[in-house]
C-alpha cells in the first residue's frame, strides 16, 4: 500500500461523502479514515449519504485524488492505506493496487503473483472484501474467461469504471 507524510492538519478519525462527476452512473462514496490512513472507500445508497461528514486530512486528500481520477487527470493514487484485513487479505490487495490503470487481471493471474497457483477462489474471497475501492483497484479483476464478475458496488458500476479507465467513457459525459 502506499504511503505519504502526515499533513500538518488534524488526523483524527473523518468520514466525508465524495459524489463523483458521474454521481448519475456511479451513485455516492462514502470515504472513512484512520488518524494514519485510508480505511473505507465504497459506495453508498442515495438514503446514506446524509451522513455528516467529519474530514480529515486524508478523506481531504482522498476527494482532491478522486477529482483527479475523475476528472481524466491522475491514474495512480498517492494515499496513505489503513485497511484491516488479514495478512492474505492485504497481500491481495497490495497486488491489486499494481494492475495498471486500464488494465485487467483475472484472479489466476493474481493468485499466481502471489506465489499461490490454484488458489484464485481465495483470491476472490479477499478481492471481495477489500474495503477500498477504486484506489485499490478491485474492479480490474476479471474471470479468467474474461467475464466480468461479482463487485461489491454492483457489476453495473465496475462495467462503468473499467469503461472509463478504456476511455471508452467521454470525459465530456463525466
Amino acid at each position: 500500500m502506499t504511503s505519504t507524510q502526515t499533513p500538518d492538519r488534524d488526523t483524527k478519525a473523518g468520514l466525508d461523502i465524495y459524489h463523483p462527476p458521474q454521481s448519475a452512473a456511479l451513485g455516492a462514496l462514502r470515504i472513512e479514515a484512520s488518524a494514519t490512513g485510508i480505511t473505507r472507500l465504497d459506495f453508498i445508497e442515495a438514503r446514506d449519504a446524509d451522513e455528516v461528514p467529519r474530514p480529515n486530512a486524508w478523506t481531504e486528500a482522498c476527494r482532491a485524488q478522486l477529482d483527479e481520477y475523475f476528472g481524466g487527470d491522475r491514474r495512480d493514487f498517492d494515499l496513505p492505506l489503513d485497511a484491516q484485513g488479514t495478512d492474505f487479505q492485504r497481500q491481495v490487495w497490495q497486488a491489486l493496487t499494481t494492475i495498471p490503470f486500464g488494465e485487467t487481471r483475472s484472479y489466476a493471474e493474481i493468485a499466481e503473483g502471489l506465489g499461490r497457483k490454484g488458489a484464485q477462489r481465495a483470491v476472490g474471497a479477499a478481492n471481495g472484501r477489500n474495503p477500498i475501492s477504486i484506489i485499490v483497484p478491485c474492479h480490474r479483476v476479471i474471470g479468467s474467461n474474461g467475464r466480468l464478475t461479482g463487485y461489491a458496488g454492483g457489476i453495473g458500476r465496475k462495467q462503468w469504471l473499467l469503461a472509463f479507465e478504456a476511455q471508452e467513457v467521454p470525459l465530456a459525459l463525466c
